[in-house]
């Protein structure tokens, strides 16, 4: 190195603005060509001091060799080894060890766009939001994917849509950012080391009030993907449920998260649900009767393309679980008008009640028939069935608002007494 003249110090090194987590798990073959993409696109199309930190997860392969070599050769490169393998984990110790005030996290493969990786950190950056994620299910994103992963990511939406009452559309897309104060706050909180990580800490987020902002992203599927599409599908499950039964019994400090760190409600008188429907009795039937329609139709679609895969008792049996979540979630907010998270999970609880219900009164009616006709015509089946499909509707309506739904009556303050007009208060 050139010595520099007298009195003249050495630059100190700008501290970064993004930290792009990149983890890996036995990636030998792809992380070179990943890094070289990713560094060239940092250097020449993003306007910030930037850092790509390699979060190594226990692989067995020469990972580890390679990271290291391609650090030497580009500035600006970081290798973090952990001796225990886990996407969320690594991402949660990148992420909390770092110094910058905006941490991404995209996937090794790079199926997504670079294209998209500025206006997903510029909201942060601005302060307008305080996380952000790619996503592959806006009507402007364009995706290269088969049939079969196409309908799981969209099978997992519509689940968490439903089961967790969030709005986010795509949860498992792998390019997302946060800003560090705001993960500083939520990633203790975050229990799963694997690939529920990014839902966990979504949904909690998106419960504390906080701002998630969403960028339609270009994304070529991997055909080399390795995740263990069974494995991964049990584990999102049983952290969904997880989550469900921390949040129904409050052991998540939600309430106080969205008191430090959510954005407060906007003055000003509410809208009605759904502009141009009346609100009252009358129109919580017309959006009851619309949702149930919608409901049937996902069903009997659903149904279909579950068809293809597995016998007709499982497809039956996930589409109604589905549609079910679903159709609790969409009465909640656009028939009933309740938005926020607090009592979701108690009310899909209670949804699945009044299902059960409507199920044993629709089966009841048939083992009646069954008991006094032991062969009824057809004919007969099929209009006992429109009549208890239709009293099951009614006593689904009048239970989720009369049961799950229920507005609470607020208590009549008790009147103050008048404080004399002289005397000091204090």
């Amino acid at each position: 190195m050139p010595s520099l003249p007298l009195g003249t110090a050495e630059p100190v090194p700008l501290r970064p603005v993004i930290d792009v987590v990149v983890p890996v798990h036995d990636e030998e073959a792809d992380l070179e060509p990943c890094l070289r993409r990713l560094h060239h696109h940092l250097s020449t199309q993003l306007p910030y001091p930037f850092r790509i930190t390699v979060a190594e997860n226990a692989s067995t392969d020469g990972t580890v060799a390679v990271a290291r070599r391609v650090a030497a050769e580009l500035p600006g490169i970081e290798v973090l080894v952990l001796p225990e393998p886990g996407r969320g984990r690594a991402l949660r110790t990148a992420w909390l060890g770092s110094d910058a005030p905006v941490l991404v996290y995209m996937d090794v493969d790079l199926s997504t766009d670079l294209a998209a990786l500025l206006p997903l950190v510029a909201p942060l950056i601005s302060g307008h939001s305080d996380l952000a994620i790619g996503t592959r299910l806006a009507a402007s994103s364009r995706v290269v994917r088969g049939a079969k992963r196409e309908l799981i990511s969209r099978g997992y939406n519509l689940l968490l849509r439903g089961a967790l009452a969030t709005r986010l559309s795509d949860a498992q897309c792998g390019f997302k950012a946060i800003r560090a104060d705001v993960a500083a706050r939520l990633l203790p909180l975050v229990e799963d080391t694997g690939w529920f990580f990014d839902t966990e800490l979504l949904v909690l987020a998106e419960r504390s009030g906080l701002r998630i902002h969403e960028v339609p992203v270009d994304w070529v599927d991997d055909p080399d993907s390795r995740v263990d599409i069974v494995a991964t599908a049990k584990a999102d499950l049983a952290g969904i449920a997880r989550m469900l039964r921390a949040l129904t019994t409050g052991r998540l400090p939600v309430a106080e998260l969205r008191a430090q760190l959510g954005r407060g409600p906007l003055p000003g008188p509410l809208a009605d649900p759904v502009p141009g429907v009346p609100a009252g009795l009358f129109g919580q039937l017309i959006r009851f009767a619309a949702i149930g329609v919608a409901s049937t139709l996902a069903y009997l679609l659903l149904f279909v393309l579950l068809r293809t895969v597995v016998g007709p008792q499982p497809a039956n049996l996930v589409a109604l679980l589905v549609t079910a979540v679903a159709n609790t979630a969409a009465n909640r907010r656009i028939t009933f008008g309740i938005r926020g998270g607090p009592g979701a999970g108690r009310a899909q609880l209670q949804g699945l009640v009044v299902l059960g219900l409507g199920l044993a009164l629709t089966s009841g009616a048939l083992a009646v028939l069954h008991a006094v006709t032991p062969s009824p015509a057809r004919g007969t089946e099929v209009l006992l069935l429109v009549v208890a499909n239709a009293l099951a509707t009614l006593l689904r309506f009048l239970l989720l608002r009369g049961w799950v739904f229920r507005t609470p009556t607020s208590p009549t303050p008790t009147p103050e007494p008048a404080v004399p007009a002289m005397e000091t208060v204090r």
